[in-house]
């Protein structure tokens, strides 16, 4: 039933939705519409319309079916509930890289197959383990509530996408879709569902992951609120690797010859690992201020208008998050696990936890531009956080229960307003609780300076904090597992980072150095430990595209340095470098990007991959092996049609091409070679 329904959705399914690039305002156009670099007409919003569907502008008599589509997107803040304005997803360019659990540039290191968990090697973009350690690993699924997506528009918008690689037996799919509807200008509503399925092709490796996600918004003048639900179940069976990897770099030691790589044979074949993680998000803001009258002509006879200026608004935001996670094998094993906690007669392992938060925030804010003197805004808050986790005992029948109690205060300083200078600091500290002690403070600043008929960006970013290692980093038990860090301290990190961006020549360069004083990793035992000194992480990115006609090149580098390879090992390069031709047929209807992509990082003892608790590790002395210093190629064509995005790919492409070392964790070799294909159609009506 499933595979009959992912085909009728194929079919139905045809394709690619535009970005626009370099747009041109049309002279005398009274709706503000724009010409992009392929001659579509777009509105100010980004979303392409047909001319002869414009209603007349003066006419009293009003054709609906003919309005053409106009939306807008956000992301709301976590914190505070902000409303984050940000481009409707209309990406052309690159859509082949949407559905890799390598992300867009490849800087992550996974398990080979879709959805499996991820680390990044870029030191500068790893996140912290919120909610919980076991649910960021799996990021390129798990939405946090400042990744939802937002829509207000005047007509129905969906978006369904489809992605496929390989065959039926070991190949992976993805459906996904997305739906909002406005009732009216202020309040819409709707849904994003995401289902994705990946075989493998190592053995007992498949993912099976499903997301349920309907929102609500209400964007008035006075009041604003935002309401979501997230429902995320993810089944994902371990193998803890390949348990040879000559397998893949020699095949001729330990075969008479290539082996299929579902016949390599892998470490475990019955665990598996499953992961419920839900939660309800709420945001609402009412505003405090008071009308003016818009300017107008002097010959205009209408009555004047008004509109609404808000000066103070009022703020409460909730969460409720509740999860699950287990893991069961029932594997034979020597000499792997170094203690056995449970049941160490039994061979059966049937891990499990579960926690609930809920946190309440309330603030005041006094909003930016109500009168020329408001030049910021300011806002004060205070958050309260109770937590409830629930982990095994050693007897293997009773459970423990751990409480937390956090209260924070805090402010925010912004200026969002002006073409010149944007600013933004934002700081809470910890009163009660587990909180006290506990503080962040960061901020960002940048400046935007006309230059060359263009605009060149110079941004500073900072941040200080002192914070305790998330809960499953001090307490978790579980039958090969079991650790009780009461007193660990908190973790220090001061950050300085520095970007130039310039915008003529498509130059992205940042630059920024991290000092952490008890970092808190897994050692070589996969156990969470506290290093003693300090570590510093020095980092440096440039992203420099180049253009010549119908040829582009794009490239992105990063290198770093840890001071402390043992405990935080980072690779000194990585890079990712895309050269293609991007041009227009069929009367500059259809565009197609045709090209190929290279990812490469050097050398390293990469973190090992633990399946009981689905983290990365520092590698064990007695088994330490580098990866990496090895490209991975990926071909494509993109073809954009109206609406409509497609794409096919062939995935690690130079497979068999020089030695053969593929692997993104020690004992997780990549998938070979794969054709890949996706399709995505956006709907407005």
């Amino acid at each position: 039933m499933r595979r009959i329904l992912l085909l009728n959705i194929l079919l139905f399914i045809t394709g690619i939705l535009t970005l626009q690039a370099q747009i041109r305002p049309i002279p005398n156009n009274p709706y503000g519409d724009s010409m992009d670099e392929y001659g579509n007409i777009i509105d100010k919003y980004g979303n392409q319309v047909d001319p002869s569907m414009r209603p007349t502008i003066d006419s009293t008599e009003v054709d609906y079916e003919n309005i053409p589509p106009k939306l807008y997107m956000w992301h709301i803040s976590e914190d505070l509930g902000n409303v984050n304005i940000i481009p409707a997803d209309t990406l052309r360019l690159n859509f082949q890289n949407t559905n890799l659990t390598g992300g867009m540039n490849g800087e992550y290191n996974y398990l080979a197959n879709l959805g499996t968990p991820r680390m990044s090697r870029i030191f500068f973009n790893r996140r912290d383990n919120e909610p919980s350690i076991f649910i960021e690993p799996y990021s390129s699924f798990f939405q946090r509530p400042n990744e939802v997506f937002f829509t207000n528009s005047n007509v129905p918008f969906a978006n369904l996408s489809y992605y496929k690689a390989g065959n039926k037996i070991n190949g992976e799919e993805r459906f996904k879709a997305y739906f909002s509807v406005n009732v009216n200008k202020a309040l819409a509503f709707g849904f994003d569902i995401d289902y994705l399925y990946g075989r493998g092709y190592y053995y007992n490796s498949n993912t099976s992951f499903f997301k349920a996600l309907p929102f609500i918004s209400y964007m008035g003048d006075k009041y604003e609120a935002s309401f979501m639900y997230n429902y995320n179940y993810l089944k994902a069976n371990q193998n803890g690797g390949i348990t040879d990897d000559r397998y893949i770099t020699n095949p001729d030691d330990v075969s008479s010859g290539s082996v299929e790589s579902t016949n390599i044979p892998t470490l475990l074949s019955s665990a598996t690992s499953r992961l419920a993680d839900s939660y309800v998000f709420f945001t609402q803001r009412y505003k405090m201020g008071f009308h003016r009258e818009l300017p107008q002509a002097e010959e205009d006879s209408l009555p004047p208008r008004k509109e609404f200026v808000p000066v103070t608004s009022l703020i409460h935001t909730a969460k409720v998050e509740w999860s699950n996670y287990k893991f069961a094998s029932n594997d034979q094993l020597n000499d792997y696990y170094q203690n056995t906690f449970i049941e160490p007669g039994s061979r059966l392992i049937n891990d499990s936890t579960s926690f609930i938060s809920v946190k309440n925030t309330v603030g005041i804010s006094l909003l930016e531009g109500f009168n020329k003197y408001a030049k910021m805004g300011l806002t004060a808050f205070a958050s309260y956080k109770f937590s409830k986790y629930n982990l095994m005992n050693s007897d293997s029948t009773t459970v423990s229960h751990f409480t937390e109690n956090e209260f924070f205060v805090g402010g925010e300083l912004s200026k969002k307003e002006g073409e010149l200078l944007h600013y933004n600091a934002f700081g809470e500290v910890g009163l009660l609780g587990k909180g006290i002690g506990q503080f962040d403070v960061k901020g960002n600043i940048d400046f935007n300076i006309p230059m060359w008929k263009d605009v060149t960006r110079l941004t500073a970013r900072a941040r200080i904090s002192n914070l305790l290692p998330n809960f499953y980093m001090r307490h978790y038990h579980s039958k090969h597992f079991y650790w009780d860090f009461p007193d660990m301290d908190k973790e220090f990190r001061t950050r300085i980072e520095g970007e130039l961006n310039i915008g003529r020549t498509k130059t992205l360069l940042k630059a920024g150095v991290e000092n952490i004083k008890k970092y808190t990793y897994f050692n070589q035992n996969a156990v969470p430990e506290q290093h003693g000194g300090n570590i510093q992480v020095l980092s440096a990115t440039l992203k420099q595209d180049f253009k010549l006609g119908i040829l582009h090149w794009d490239n992105d580098v990063t290198w770093q340095k840890s001071s402390n390879n043992d405990v935080l090992p980072l690779p000194d390069i990585t890079l990712y470098s895309n050269l293609y031709i991007d041009f227009k047929l069929a009367k500059d209807v259809l565009s197609l990007q045709v090209g190929a992509d290279l990812r490469y990082f050097t050398a390293y003892y990469a973190p090992a991959f633990m399946p009981n608790t689905g983290q990365f590790y520092v590698q064990p002395e007695n088994d330490k092996v580098k990866i990496g210093n090895y490209p991975i190629v990926n071909a494509y064509i993109n073809i954009h049609l109206k609406r409509t995005r497609i794409f096919v790919m062939m995935d690690h492409v130079n497979q068999g091409l020089g030695k053969a070392n593929y692997f993104l964790a020690p004992h997780y070799p990549i998938n070979p070679r794969l054709f890949k294909f996706g399709l995505s159609w956006n709907f407005y009506n």
